[in-house]
């Protein structure tokens, strides 16, 4: 089978991750903490995902120079993403998430953009014709409504972080993929369009919807969980290339909660993506 084409535009970040017994409240200090350096950022996370489930990926982004820049783009150049799309600004600092984990895997995110708030319009060049587009919102919105009006594939956006969009994004967009947090915030607005909207519910699995009306289903896997982080970015690349591959859309939404479920059992995001491999295993064992 030919591997599906996926061009993903997005965020390009260093994590910065601290691991420690709990999550601090509001001006508490939380010590004795372990700490880790890993590429994340919600575009990268989502290319590098759909990439080691078996797209052949290329990825739009911008970032710094020096070494921060060189530690973002690591995994995604070992594992061959195309990154002719990305550009290097001398002016700003590649992106860097301050990320903390409690022993129990959830996790409190900063984000300073750097480079990725930069990220132009003119930037956004779709070559050829992907099967199908991947945003998310850690860009600036000219630049999603860019790509969506240059794609003539799938056209997919996850609204994360959650902020205000155009009309036209949401009624356009061929899929969206929101958590329930996400979906609190945009309302009925998510359903104005005839596309599909993805609905993840952490430990209760996720749901799929068109045009307001379920269509699938799926309960989510019982794994062992060590870190959240990067999880719903995978869900994301996955479900997207499983629909670009020609999958229905129940099947589809199993594949994306597996391999989100394999990404929970592993520290740090990009590290802990899983590949195809892992994933169809995975499913063969839960049949």
């Amino acid at each position: 089978m030919t591997s599906a084409r996926i061009t993903i535009v997005g965020s390009a970040n260093l994590d910065l991750v601290a691991t420690a017994e709990k999550l601090p409240v509001a001006g508490e200090t939380v010590t004795g903490a372990t700490f880790a350096q890993h590429p994340g950022g919600k575009g990268a996370n989502q290319a590098l995902a759909a990439r080691r489930l078996g797209a052949d990926v290329s990825m739009i982004a911008r970032t710094g120079e020096g070494p921060n820049r060189d530690a973002a783009l690591a995994l995604l150049k070992a594992d061959g993403v195309d990154l002719s799309g990305i550009v290097s600004d001398p002016e700003q600092q590649t992106g860097v998430a301050l990320i903390a984990v409690d022993k129990a895997g959830e996790n409190h995110i900063v984000v300073a953009s750097g480079a990725n708030a930069c990220l132009s319009p003119g930037d956004v060049n779709i070559e050829g014709k992907p099967d199908a587009v991947l945003c998310q919102l850690e860009i600036p919105t000219a630049c999603v409504l860019a790509a969506m009006r240059a794609n003539s594939g799938l056209f997919a956006v996850n609204l994360a972080p959650a902020g205000p969009v155009p009309v036209e994004l949401l009624e356009t967009a061929d899929l969206l993929i929101v958590n329930e947090g996400e979906a609190a915030f945009y309302g009925d607005g998510i359903h104005r369009g005839g596309g599909l909207v993805a609905l993840t519910l952490g430990g209760q699995g996720a749901v799929l919807y068109r045009a307001g009306k379920e269509i699938a289903r799926v309960p989510a896997f019982t794994v062992p969980v060590i870190d959240t982080t990067g999880a719903g970015d995978t869900f994301c690349g996955a479900l997207v290339l499983a629909l670009a591959e020609g999958r229905e859309e129940g099947e589809a939404l199993r594949f994306a909660s597996a391999a989100s479920a394999l990404t929970v059992t592993k520290p740090g995001a990009q590290p802990s993506l899983p590949w195809r491999e892992d994933v169809d295993a995975f499913l063969e064992d839960q049949d």
